[in-house]
Parts: C-alpha cells; structure tokens; sequence
C-alpha cells in the first residue's frame, strides 16, 4: 500500500467521523451530552495530573441553563399564539 493510498483512507475515514459527530449532534443531542460527561467525569476526577483535567475540561459540554429534554436551546419551539 503506497503512503498516497494511506493518506487519502485517512482523510475520508476522518471526514466520516466529522459527518457522523455532526448528524449526531443534530438527531441525538442528549445522548451525545450523556456520552460526554460520561466520557469527562474520569477526567476530572480529585488527583489527575493537569493535563487530564484540561481535556476533560474540554470533553465537557457547556452548562445550560434551563436544560430539556431535547439539550436545550434558545427559543427554537412554537412561539405562543396570539390572541
């Protein structure tokens, strides 16, 4: 297998991780939040060198205020009829 060869199956295999993390993020916004405070919780943990809690920093999703069940967002849903 020639490094050319190589090198194109790594561009498109990471260009499928984008894709998948971007249609994830959209169709499943909770469970993309629980994988990453699942993923960041060891991370931060009392006793782990800096370099660890600064990645888990970085894994952790943002705090939102007002959190629901579809992750939250800025007044996305049907706006109240008017009478």
């Amino acid at each position: 297998m020639s490094a050319w060869l190589l090198l194109q199956y790594v561009i498109i295999a990471l260009a499928v991780l984008l894709s998948v993390w971007v249609v994830a993020k959209k169709q499943f916004p909770g469970s993309v939040r629980r994988l990453r405070v699942s993923l960041a919780l060891p991370l931060l943990r009392e006793g782990k060198p800096a370099w660890m809690r600064a990645i888990g920093l970085r894994i952790s999703p943002v705090n939102q205020v007002g959190d629901s069940a579809c992750g939250g967002c800025d007044n996305c849903g049907p706006s109240t009829p008017k009478r």
